[in-house]
């Protein structure tokens, strides 16, 4: 027999909370103590545990769902189910668990096609805003919008309520810098090439259902105010005094647009305030050899006065924050060299006349820096979206039952999963906000960075026609950056059109669609007779369908793993159909060879499903050519397509090459 009290003598600190261990149960077991106020660390692990909670009352917060506990309540948590306990109560929450590794529940966890999706949650699924000073090129369209249309589309076949949003980041110093440059307004600029923006996301089939204007919409500057005083309220943003630089010649306050230099964190070339190449920030005064974009003497070192935030004190926030969402490491791994300086005061106004000003009366001539910011632009986006939706949704009183998912590109990476994290902490310290990141690299055209500023650029309204909006998807999907630095060269696309898409996919479509008009009158026959090759392509077309949906779902989302099984499944299929027409004209095996059509068209159907979150346009039509409704939810099988339906294949040409464009 094992007798065990709980005991407060023998707890000490794990995840946040108090916890002892009771030994000799067979598996992992202990008292947990959260004292009144506090919340365990958030974590997730692939053990399976349970909580009984014998005292106290609080709350549960699982996959980001609140529900309440209190003595009595059981709650287990499946593997890799993210938990916080949290005591609302006034007296001590006391809990008992066990937890043990089951390595088939732990596989079936990893599997869900449920658990990594926020069923039952709205999701916010925001691409970087941006900046109205150019139009998009092919980098930005394969980054965070391409990636953030790909997961919203895959979202709603789940069933999901997801939302994609972004807006025109009016303010940023790059718009006034192309004001000058073309003796215009910054907005002026703004709204050319905010509406310039919006009709190239549109060219490509990125649909956004809320895309708002930061410099134009009605009660923007305003909500933006209230939040900034939230921040000067805590009592962590304050006017302070720091080194600063400005042209030695007209006297200007140099930062962003107008400073480049040495970075002192990794001695690569870098703008003002933040540094490309390594991520990480710079205060603009600690540039190695600085140099003015306004004049060509060397900037004076002065100390200005701004709102400042001493972000280095809020490490530990940061890193319980990356605990929570879907962080990589690529993003832990910045944070740590960020919160490895010893200080870090960052300023979050400038001296500008291009922004909105605070609230607070303190320092004149100064704007609400664009990049904090946007923090509280995606709230406002929110509250708009819930607006035309019919939901109560309140930049004021952000919800913990809101996902928000981030699609950025990494040179935004401080901003997105440092510096928010920490301002909504600060501007609503009850609100545990719920993010997860994805983040990809630069996309490089022929070699060397894009670059709108030196138009350096396949824009995308070069490209991008209703004939070939399907092929650019498909090839920025097979070659978005992501972990790594890739390339677009033109004619590695052209051949990916001509030899793949035309050469591989359509030819076997037309084919296939030929062979059905010649021997079945171009109706989709019924499956006859298996053979056990028959039923190992069944097999591997549904493991297709397993890739896929793994490459898609929010854990492993990859696009450029989705478009390698999309190249899969033709590949596949093509090497059955190429085996299995030798007897195709056989009367003896005519019952075999009618299975292996219909098996063909059940890989035409898995393709034009796997396809519709990547490939909208091509999805639709081959739905059509297949005589199917139109892709609308997530398939959990790979299926034939149903007999007697008309196929029209043959007659349906879905790509061109370039020269038919």
């Amino acid at each position: 027999m094992i007798l065990n009290y709980y005991s407060e003598s023998e707890l000490s600190e794990a995840f946040g909370i108090d916890m002892s261990s009771v030994e000799g149960l067979g598996v992992g077991a202990g008292w947990g103590r959260v004292a009144p106020g506090v919340t365990s660390a958030g974590h997730q692990h692939d053990e399976t545990e349970f909580f009984v909670i014998v005292a106290g009352t609080g709350e549960l917060s699982i996959d980001g769902r609140t529900h309440p506990a209190r003595p009595g309540t059981v709650v287990l948590f499946e593997p890799f189910e993210s938990h916080t306990i949290t005591n609302t109560g006034e007296t001590d929450l006391v809990f008992f668990t066990q937890y043990w590794r089951d390595s088939a529940r732990a596989r079936v966890s990893a599997l869900s096609r449920t658990r990594p999706n926020h069923t039952d949650r709205p999701q916010f699924v925001f691409s970087t805003p941006p900046t109205p000073n150019g139009d998009l090129h092919l980098g930005h369209l394969s980054g965070p919008y391409l990636g953030a249309d790909v997961y919203v589309r895959y979202q709603r076949l789940n069933g999901n309520r997801a939302w994609h949003l972004t807006g025109s980041d009016d303010f940023q110093s790059y718009v006034e810098a192309v004001a000058a440059r073309e003796n215009s307004t910054p907005a002026e600029v703004a709204a050319h090439y905010s509406a310039e923006i919006a009709a190239t996301l549109k060219a490509m089939d990125i649909e956004v259902d809320q895309y708002y204007v930061t410099s134009v919409d009605e009660g923007y500057p305003e909500g933006l105010q209230r939040y900034f005083t939230r921040l000067v309220d805590s009592g962590r943003v304050s006017p302070k005094a720091t080194p600063a630089l400005s042209d030695a010649e007209t006297g200007e306050y140099l930062y962003e647009v107008n400073v480049g230099g040495t970075c002192p964190s990794c001695s690569h070339g870098t703008g003002g305030n933040i540094c490309e190449e390594c991520g990480e920030p710079n205060l603009v005064a600690d540039l190695v050899d600085p140099s003015s974009r306004i004049s060509s003497t060397a900037p004076k070192h002065a100390e200005v006065e701004r709102y400042t935030l001493p972000l280095h004190e809020f490490a530990d926030a940061v890193a319980d924050h990356h605990r929570l969402g879907r962080v990589p490491a690529r993003l832990r791994e910045l944070a740590r060299r960020v919160f490895a300086r010893d200080t870090l005061d960052l300023p979050v106004s400038h001296p500008s006349d291009w922004g909105v000003r605070p609230a607070e009366d303190d320092l004149d001539g100064q704007v609400i820096w664009v990049w904090p910011e946007m923090s509280h632009g995606f709230l406002h986006g929110i509250e708009r979206l819930g607006a035309e939706l019919g939901e109560r949704w309140s930049k004021e009183v952000p919800s913990p039952d809101w996902k928000i998912v981030h699609f950025f590109g990494y040179d935004n990476s401080f901003y997105h999963s440092i510096l928010y994290p920490v301002l909504y902490r600060l501007a609503f310290p009850e609100w545990n906000p719920d993010i997860d990141y994805h983040v990809n690299e630069f996309y490089l055209l022929e070699g060397q960075k894009f670059s709108t500023s030196r138009r350096h650029a396949i824009w995308g309204k070069e490209i991008l026609t209703p004939d070939t909006v399907d092929a650019v998807r498909y090839y920025l999907s097979r070659t978005r950056p992501e972990g790594e630095r890739t390339d677009f060269r033109r004619a590695e696309f052209d051949r990916a059109c001509a030899g793949t898409l035309v050469g591989q996919w359509e030819e076997w479509l037309g084919d296939l669609g030929d062979r059905i008009d010649r021997h079945f009158g171009g109706v989709v026959p019924d499956a006859g007779t298996w053979t056990s090759e028959h039923t190992a392509f069944l097999a591997r077309l549904s493991l297709r369908l397993d890739e896929i949906t793994a490459a898609l779902n929010p854990e492993g989302f990859s696009l450029r793993a989705a478009a390698t099984v999309l190249d899969g499944i033709v590949t596949d299929v093509r090497a059955f159909s190429r085996q299995q027409s030798a007897l195709a004209q056989d009367d003896r095996w005519s019952s075999e060879a009618r299975t292996a059509i219909a098996l063909e068209l059940a890989a035409a159907r898995l393709l034009a499903t796997a396809s519709a979150p990547l490939m909208p346009r091509f999805s639709a039509k081959l739905a059509a050519a297949l005589g199917i409704p139109a892709i609308e939810t997530w398939p959990d099988t790979a299926d034939l397509v149903e007999a007697g339906s008309r196929c029209t294949l043959s007659g349906t040409r879905f790509f061109s090459t370039g020269e038919q464009r």
